[in-house]
């Protein structure tokens, strides 16, 4: 191999995406073409795919020697998958780029971020302007999210941020340090800072398949990266207490006036129903946010593996 060359490796996380990854890998490799000044690694995370997509994988791998392959022993979700990707290059990789399998991050961007990259931007993203076969609860959804998160978050949010992104080998080397087990893999990037910047694409329909991430797996990451990356539904929490004090308070204070002068309408122990199950409301809120609280720290405090690697293909790499 040309030493001047810069190395780029591609991760790609998988599951259950037998029938299209040929597609995808031809998609790809006729992008790669234009690109002969890099040298290219195409590392697969089969994240426990219960179809044949790992049998394709170990094909391409023995057809094409810029294929690697790691197989998960079980589906640990993409945010891992993405983890042991990155975790599986060598140090002679200069940058790396994460990309879906199901063709809705368009290869004919790879490029455009290289020519960032090289301008000396650390960490290109890809947000995505609108999506061919986003249902109207997906948009809202979506949309929800970004607008919770921008409100919520500590870090900077961009609306429909996606995982298509470049990173340089110097942000991968200290995302490679993170420790914490839920995570949201984009909000760790961001969280980082460095020099970045974005592109913007349109994602068309998918290959093959159908979308991989059901109702109940996208709240749990709307959910691990409100409380991951914010303390504020727990100020929230402080705060209402604070207004139910001082409500409670002066209205305790209007019912001992109103008393004095007879002016009484409701009865004390009206208000008294009336609020404490108001109080109680709030008290069953406050203990919900301090549980998700609790579980993230009974998570990082067990300490289990990311994930499990059951089998490789191609070279075994240590994290840079």
């Amino acid at each position: 191999m040309n030493r001047i060359q810069k190395t780029i490796a591609l991760i790609v996380p998988v599951f259950n995406e037998g029938e299209g990854l040929a597609v995808f890998y031809q998609e790809v490799k006729q992008v790669l073409s234009t690109l002969p000044e890099y040298h290219w690694q195409i590392i697969f995370v089969d994240d426990g795919s219960e179809d044949n997509s790992w049998q394709v994988i170990s094909e391409l791998s023995e057809q094409h020697q810029d294929v690697k392959g790691l197989l998960l022993s079980r589906n640990f979700g993409k945010e891992n998958a993405l983890t042991a990707g990155v975790q599986s290059v060598g140090e002679e990789v200069d940058a790396v780029i994460f990309i879906d399998a199901d063709l809705q991050h368009p290869p004919e961007l790879i490029p455009q971020l290289l020519a960032e990259w090289q301008k000396g931007f650390e960490i290109v993203s890809g947000i995505r302007k609108d999506v061919a076969d986003y249902s109207l609860f997906k948009r809202i959804g979506s949309k929800l999210f970004y607008t919770l998160m921008a409100w919520f978050s500590d870090i900077e949010v961009i609306p429909n941020n996606t995982d298509y992104r470049l990173l340089d080998k110097t942000v991968v080397s200290f995302l490679c340090q993170f420790t914490e087990r839920t995570r949201m893999f984009r909000g760790l990037i961001d969280w980082m800072g460095f020099n970045k910047t974005h592109l913007t694409f349109s994602a068309p329909a998918r290959n093959t398949g159908t979308q991989q991430y059901s109702f109940i797996k996208l709240f749990r990451l709307a959910i691990n990266s409100l409380t991951s990356f914010s303390l504020l539904p727990l100020r929230i929490t402080g705060y209402i207490g604070v207004f139910i004090v001082l409500s409670s308070g002066s209205l305790l204070t209007y019912m001992l006036f109103t008393h004095l002068l007879e002016w009484t309408v409701f009865t004390p122990l009206a208000f008294f129903v009336v609020f404490n199950t108001f109080l109680l409301g709030i008290l069953l809120s406050g203990l919900g946010l301090v549980a998700l609280y609790i579980g993230h720290i009974h998570t990082e405090v067990v300490q289990r593996p990311l994930y499990i690697i059951r089998k490789k293909i191609g070279n075994d790499k240590d994290c840079i």
